[in-house]
């Protein structure tokens, strides 16, 4: 009978094909450590040839790693399964390589025959994660007070203000009222939202209005890394910690004294998520494979797109985390929801790209206004934008037409006219005092923008009127605030004065 150690030297041809074929390192070994198989992606990982590996002892291959660094070997030591690792290794050639390894035992019936270790190159990934990481320390250490000026260099990536959140429908001007009250304190927010809807937006905004605004703004994508490198990310690495580490501050240190946001963190696995409630309750962490406590001063902001209640229920969030996280919880509605924000968004981006690209674009038509008011934009405001910066580039005119959209949006369809709603189903024309004012319906060319300025100008003026020119009255008879009300005064050059001068000279009369 054969040994069955030998078997490992016979795979099938079938299943070398099979093993050859995935697309991740295959390293099998036999239980004295001898390759028996190394498939052609593991070859590529490792830059080496097949040829230079099967037959050889492992450490002979791998110089730098020994019977207590490397899992195959440790894994044939226990004849138990190893955890999924991070390794950095030199081959004998002398590179470097980062890889995630699952390894585990080979048995035979109740007999251990060898060992097999899975492996994905993280090489690239993690030099660029690390040298990011790099470069946001160097440019906090950097900055201080700028010569010339005087004035204090602001660090981070913070770039948007409240200023930038375009809000005209009331559940988004909410969302910006809560947002601002909560810039103001220092607890941890969760903000949710599905993809697109701006959610980076309005951490950054936190941020830049919070008393943290010259101190470090720090985004970490959960989603984006493996969890070992995202552990060695958020936490740092001591050197020794695992084979290859040095010592190297985590996010959380990069970020002390400012604002840490952490985007889709439902995506983090669940171990990590109790260091990182460890982390919030107690304001130290350690760095992986160092035993001392290092303080952080950290305001923690998180996101992810789906309800924070939902993701609990699905165990993709820990219970006790998400008490953490959520001390003030924001959700961003979708743009199906706030309809009133769109012609807003529209005139945003037009202006935006007509200026990037150097265009003469300033309104849509009225078949493409209605088509976005009708459409229910699963992209949210991100699908919006990019549709009017393709529509900007293609319209050879002053409006954008339906031609001009892609061909998602178009897909919608524009329906029959005759059984569609009108604009003015958007727009309160029928508030109109003055049955003479046109609605937009009536020129079918009108661009979109001045259009809509001249009806909410009628609207403002026909308001005042009725409200004798009491400003807090018209505020109220709008539905708007007394301040945005103003602010369409000054910026329609309309004085609620004229309007009591009126009603005197009538009064005289």
């Amino acid at each position: 009978m054969r040994d069955a150690s030998i078997d490992l030297e016979h795979l099938s041809a079938d299943l070398r094909v099979v093993l050859d074929s995935i697309n991740e390192g295959i390293h099998i070994v036999d239980t004295c450590g001898i390759t028996v198989f190394y498939n052609r992606i593991a070859a590529s990982l490792d830059n080496l040839d097949p040829q230079e590996v099967v037959g050889r002892h492992i450490l002979s291959v791998f110089p730098s790693l020994s019977e207590d660094t490397s899992t195959l070997m440790s894994v044939l030591r226990t004849g138990r399964p190893a955890p999924v690792r991070q390794q950095t290794f030199r081959n004998y050639k002398g590179d470097t390589i980062t890889t995630m390894n699952s390894t585990l035992p080979i048995y035979s019936g109740a007999k251990l025959i060898g060992a097999i270790e899975v492996s994905k190159d993280v090489t690239l990934v993690k030099e660029l994660v690390e040298r990011v990481v790099d470069l946001q320390a160097e440019l906090i250490t950097t900055a201080g007070v700028h010569s010339a000026t005087g004035h204090r260099v602001k660090v981070g990536t913070a770039r948007y203000t409240f200023d930038d959140i375009v809000a005209v429908s009331q559940n988004m001007q909410d969302v910006v009222a809560r947002a601002k009250r909560a810039s103001q304190s220092g607890s941890a927010v969760l903000i949710y939202g599905e993809t697109g809807t701006g959610k980076e937006l309005v951490v950054q905004s936190i941020h830049n209005s919070s008393p943290r605004a010259a101190r470090p703004f720090i985004a970490q994508n959960c989603a984006a890394l493996p969890e070992t490198l995202l552990e060695g990310i958020l936490f740092g690495t001591a050197r020794g910690a695992f084979t290859g580490a040095e010592n190297r501050p985590g996010l959380f240190e990069v970020a002390d004294g400012g604002s840490l946001f952490l985007d889709e963190v439902d995506a983090m696995p669940l171990p990590l998520q109790a260091k990182l409630l460890r982390v919030l309750q107690e304001g130290s962490l350690r760095r992986i494979g160092e035993s001392s406590e290092r303080k952080v001063d950290v305001r923690l902001i998180s996101a992810m797109s789906s309800n924070p209640a939902t993701a609990v229920e699905r165990n993709l969030i820990r219970r006790d985390l998400f008490f953490r996280l959520g001390v003030i919880i924001i959700e961003i509605p979708p743009l199906r929801k706030r309809k009133d924000d769109i012609p807003a968004l529209t005139e945003h981006f037009i202006e935006r790209y007509s200026s990037q690209f150097g265009v003469n674009v300033h309104g849509v038509t009225r078949d493409v206004f209605e088509l976005f008011m009708e459409y229910p934009w699963p992209g949210n405001v991100r699908e919006l934008q990019h549709a009017i910066e393709a529509a900007v580039q293609l319209s050879h005119g002053s409006l954008i037409g339906l031609e001009h959209l892609p061909p998602h949006v178009l897909s919608h369809g524009p329906g029959d006219a005759a059984s569609r709603p009108r604009a003015n189903r958007f727009l309160p024309t029928s508030q109109f005092r003055d049955n003479s004012t046109p609605a937009i319906e009536e020129e079918a060319k009108a661009p979109l923008v001045p259009t809509l300025e001249q009806i909410e100008k009628s609207l403002i003026w026909a308001a005042l009127e009725t409200c004798e020119g009491n400003i807090s009255a018209t505020a109220r008879y709008l539905d708007i605030p007394r301040q945005t009300l103003q602010h369409k005064l000054k910026r329609y050059s309309i004085d609620a004065s004229d309007i009591r001068r009126k009603d005197l000279d009538y009064t005289d009369k």
